[in-house]
């Protein structure tokens, strides 16, 4: 029930932005009139920015909730038409980049009114060829659904994918994303001189697009968020998954490691190799990163805090530990309670 949610909602944001009694029950009666007119409430930007940002201090699967009320909340619930939304978008890109600083931030759209298609508003195409897949395979349905609305990208493994914004219900439409808005990271590493051969590279940003943010009962379709990446999501991931760009065997070769017996940890080599190469490109290019052990410390920090407000941590004990030596982390260690706590942060259903 939606005036049950919202009193949920209200009564701890106005205790944590220390509110008085009289502020929330005035706010609450205003609320309940509006429901009652309209079957639903518009937030203030003080609720909106408060809920978006304890949505991430809820995010079970998030490491670096620490930095929860740094979040920079950008409110562009006025904006009606697609091209409107693509420039706020493409200001979100270079504001949440800000040359390699990263400022963790989020774009809030009007509820009920957009969806932005992307898994993240910064994506790498996937081609299927009939020499195998170029660029990451896991774009290759959204691909091909954007080739479907007539954009072309030029078969390289790391094409930008477009935006893809629908309003209401209308045709979605397609804009590219203009280069001033993209930053990708060359891959180097600190001592393998030829690991450029290679030629890898990532994008200096990940700004999830296609979560739905629930405040007080308001679902927001269109919220992108941003925070920096942690090394291993790239490293241990994108990059050295089988069904990703899968470069380990690459890295291997380069090393000249035995990669015929598993039992030679020619994996475990690579990976942390390609990790570190990870974490000195991006360092080089002075964009912001974190390794996942500092990362780890981080969380700790976050967990004796919440504790110092008498909050309690839930967490997805499977995404918190990092991809890379978890057991040399505390949240190896630990139990968590994987409870969902509002407001969150909520997959939705692909529209492709």
């Amino acid at each position: 029930m939606l005036q049950e949610e919202a009193k949920i909602f209200i009564k701890t944001c106005y205790q944590e932005l220390s509110k008085d009694e009289r502020e929330y029950n005035e706010r609450m009666a205003s609320i309940f009139k509006e429901i009652d007119e309209f079957g639903t409430y518009t937030h203030t930007y003080e609720e909106l920015a408060h809920g978006a940002r304890m949505a991430w201090r809820n995010s079970n699967r998030c490491i670096g909730r620490l930095f929860w009320e740094s979040m920079h909340v950008l409110d562009e619930r006025n904006l009606e038409t697609a091209e409107e939304i693509a420039n706020a978008l493409f200001f979100h890109l270079q504001y949440g980049t800000n040359q390699g600083k990263v400022i963790p931030t989020i774009t809030v759209f009007k509820p009920g009114h957009v969806r932005i298609w992307n898994h993240q508003l910064i994506r790498y195409a996937g081609y299927e060829t009939k020499d195998g897949i170029t660029g990451d395979p896991d774009s290759i349905n959204f691909t091909k659904y954007c080739e479907s609305l007539g954009w072309e990208g030029d078969q390289t493994p790391y094409d930008i994918l477009p935006l893809v914004i629908q309003v209401g219900n209308k045709q979605p439409k397609i804009f590219s994303i203009p280069n001033e808005c993209i930053l990708n990271v060359p891959i180097q590493h600190p001592t393998i001189e030829n690991f450029t051969d290679l030629q890898l590279q990532w994008y200096a940003v990940p700004f999830i697009s296609d979560m739905k943010l629930e405040v007080g009962g308001i679902i927001y379709e269109a919220a992108p968020f941003n925070g920096w990446y942690m090394g291993t999501e790239i490293g241990a991931r994108d990059l050295a998954d089988q069904k990703r760009y899968n470069v380990l065997p690459g890295v291997a070769e380069l090393m000249g490691l035995e990669t015929t017996r598993d039992s030679t940890l020619w994996k475990d080599r690579a990976l942390i190799e390609l990790n570190e190469a990870v974490l000195y490109s991006f360092k080089q290019a002075g964009v912001s990163i974190v390794d996942h052990h500092t990362a780890a410390k981080q969380f700790k920090q976050f967990e004796d805090r919440e504790a110092d407000k008498h909050r309690k941590v839930t967490g997805t004990w499977s995404w918190l530990i990092p991809p890379v030596s978890p057991a040399a982390t505390h949240i190896f260690h630990k139990d968590y309670h994987d409870e969902v706590v509002k407001p969150n942060y909520f997959y939705q259903d692909k529209k492709y």
